[in-house]
């Protein structure tokens, strides 16, 4: 079967799990192949696309789920994209119990802790996101101020200092099943200003290694995923020590997420190997 791999003109190749991804579908029996979502493609030709370094989305939202919602069969599909594209889905995860980091939506003014993160609700590597501490209020109030003229969903939220420390734990499931878990170091820095996409400077930021996740780290992220519309393919849920210390959801990727393949062994061949599923189950549909 024929598998697209959805990726932007900035990534025609897709991003570096594409390579190891299309082998695994080969060695399948399955044919695969990076395809730029806003391309002259027949996205009906092909039996499944699979959305992956869409990277530029945040851009063209509406242009981006649009297309999404003309794609015969997508992984994940618009529903679930529409849903996740807007990190509001925050105030639907946190009404249903799961623990979150604190967030002032829309705020008139500044918050009155010694630090704070300050980003729009949609948007995608860090851009247009900045860490401020209280006697830096005048450039957080022009970031705040140029956020809400600009018509878009902020988010302010306390920093939490664990993260300097501890990093960001990244699950990563498959088809709903726990696959691998990585650190992400932490990439905002006081004093930094508001941050260009990540995407733009990933080797000089983004700093990963391979992690085994805490019994309270996976109960939570299957807690998330339960709450989740739909059975998403892939899903990367990332956790944040709280106060207390219990993790604490800082945001669910069901989009465009790095899945970090080349940090655990295996774990390509289980996202081909879950992506075949479905292919399967479309064709036995199709009948």
């Amino acid at each position: 079967m024929n598998v697209a791999i959805a990726t932007c003109a900035a990534l025609p190749a897709g991003d570096e799990d594409t390579p190891a991804l299309i082998g695994e579908l080969a060695a399948l029996g399955h044919h695969a192949e990076a395809v730029r979502w806003d391309g002259p493609a027949d996205w009906a030709a092909y039996d499944l696309v699979m959305v992956r370094s869409t990277w530029d989305y945040h851009d063209r939202r509406g242009e981006f789920l649009e297309w999404a919602r003309s794609v015969p069969r997508l992984e994940n599909p618009a529903e679930v994209l529409t849903w996740n594209t807007d990190k509001r889905y925050l105030r639907d995860l946190e009404a249903a119990g799961v623990p979150v980091v604190p967030t002032l939506w829309d705020p008139a003014g500044l918050p009155e802790w010694p630090d704070y993160v300050i980003k729009p609700a949609v948007s995608a590597g860090a851009r247009d996101t900045a860490r401020w501490s209280a006697d830096e209020a005048g450039p957080a109030a022009e970031h705040l101020s140029r956020l809400r003229s600009e018509g878009r969903t902020v988010m302010v939220q306390p920093y939490l200092d664990a993260v300097d420390s501890a990093g960001e734990t990244a699950l990563i499931f498959f088809d709903g099943v726990f696959s691998h878990a990585v650190r992400k170091a932490p990439i905002l820095k006081a004093g930094a200003g508001i941050q260009p996409a990540i995407a733009d400077t990933k080797d000089e930021r983004e700093q990963i290694a391979a992690r085994a996740a805490s019994p309270a780290e996976l109960a939570l992220g299957g807690r998330v995923l339960q709450t989740v519309p739909g059975r998403p393919l892939y899903a990367r849920v990332d956790l944040i020590p709280g106060p207390d210390g219990a993790p604490v959801l800082l945001e669910l990727e069901l989009t465009e997420p790095s899945l970090f393949l080349g940090h655990a062994p295996g774990a390509a061949a289980r996202l081909a190997a879950a992506l075949a599923r479905r292919l399967t189950c479309g064709a036995e549909l199709a009948r």
